[in-house]
């Protein structure tokens, strides 16, 4: 099993907005040979900002490294970072990958 998981920092007042942006979106995952699931997981708050995880499992790294390749990936990130919500966002994503040990 491998994980790949984004921390997104989302500001304050714009956390509906993020979540509603994810329930729009088309992930393209279903097909994709490997993949086993998707999550997307809220953390805590601060003054700051509000945490957000996105959570995907895979069969392998290799599985995730395909996808990451993939037309499909290309798809799904087409809208990433557009003007219209660049402002919900503090900062880049920071992607996190974990290989299942036991």
């Amino acid at each position: 099993m491998f994980l790949a998981m984004n921390r997104f920092k989302i500001a304050p007042g714009r956390e509906a907005d993020f979540v509603e942006i994810w329930k729009q979106r088309d992930t393209y995952l279903q097909d994709v040979p490997g993949f086993k699931s998707f999550n997307l997981m809220e953390g805590p708050k601060t003054e700051e900002y509000s945490l957000f995880a996105s959570h995907s499992v895979w069969e392998s790294e290799e599985a995730f490294n395909d996808w990451t390749h993939s037309e499909a990936f290309r798809k799904a990130h087409a809208n990433a970072g557009n003007a219209s919500t660049r402002e919900i966002y503090l900062g880049h994503p920071q992607l996190e990958l974990f290989k299942a040990v036991i």
